[in-house]
């Protein structure tokens, strides 16, 4: 049995906090329903068709940097929450480098999951979750501080260090890659792609495994991230590019 003064339980306390500090943020959007409440923030914001939409992107924002500054504080204070691996870490170095790897890998993972999705399963290509962001983000550019930089690192945090990191501790690789993976899935609330998300999250998961650090992971999902958001807001452009080369 686990004594309360143990630096182990402090670590499970600790990743307890980080999970539940995420939830909230999730779901503190739930405020704006509140009669008047969402009316009050509303009216600070200049007059617009797509006031909601503004409204969600700075919303979530705020939500999401008050929430990895409480998980940091804490984090600060329980140094031991990193611990998860028996053995050294990779370099800096090194993890960069797989960090960088990692991106070409949840890319190719993606391209195979999709392609199974297609010709096997019959889903039409396509994310409505990655589609929705980007209608937020053409709206309100401050969005792309969540999907690209605050998002990445409370997910790894959440997925990588709190579940899969947890589940590690008793089970082998795949049992606990599998589970963070799927969950990680499931909070995209894409349930057409569920393959797509798992698949990321499995690479995600082996990053933070191969390396012992979570800054892997964050690495490859912040690039990732950054590179659909930079793709997808300049399709047109790209668009006319592909038009005016040579046949």
């Amino acid at each position: 049995m686990t004594s309360i003064s143990s630096p182990k339980f402090k670590t499970q306390k600790t990743a307890l906090y980080v999970l539940l500090l995420y939830i909230v943020a999730l779901l503190s959007s739930i405020i704006l329903v509140i009669p008047g409440v969402g009316d009050f923030f509303f009216n600070l914001l200049p007059d617009s068709e797509h006031k909601g939409f503004v409204l969600a992107a700075w919303w979530n924002t705020i939500a999401f940097l008050i929430a990895l500054i409480i998980m940091g504080l804490l984090i600060r204070r329980n140094k031991p929450f990193f611990d998860v691996f028996k053995g050294p870490r990779a370099s800096i170095g090194v993890t960069i480098g797989w960090g960088i790897l990692g991106v070409f890998l949840a890319f190719s993972g993606q391209i195979v999951a999709s392609l199974i999705e297609v010709y096997v399963l019959g889903i039409e290509p396509g994310s409505e979750n990655t589609q929705m962001i980007m209608d937020i983000t053409r709206i309100a550019p401050i969005m792309v501080v969540t999907s690209v930089l605050l998002a990445p690192i409370l997910e790894e945090l959440v997925f990588r260090r709190v579940i899969f990191g947890s589940l590690i501790q008793t089970q082998n690789f795949w049992v606990a890659a599998l589970i963070s993976a799927f969950v990680f899935a499931l909070i995209h609330r894409d349930f057409t792609h569920l393959l797509v998300y798992t698949v990321m999250g499995l690479i995600f998961s082996f990053l933070y495994y191969k390396t012992k650090r979570l800054l892997a992971p964050i690495i490859a999902h912040m690039a990732m991230n950054g590179l659909v958001t930079l793709v997808q807001l300049n399709a047109d452009k790209i668009q006319q590019m592909t038009d005016t080369l040579p046949k």
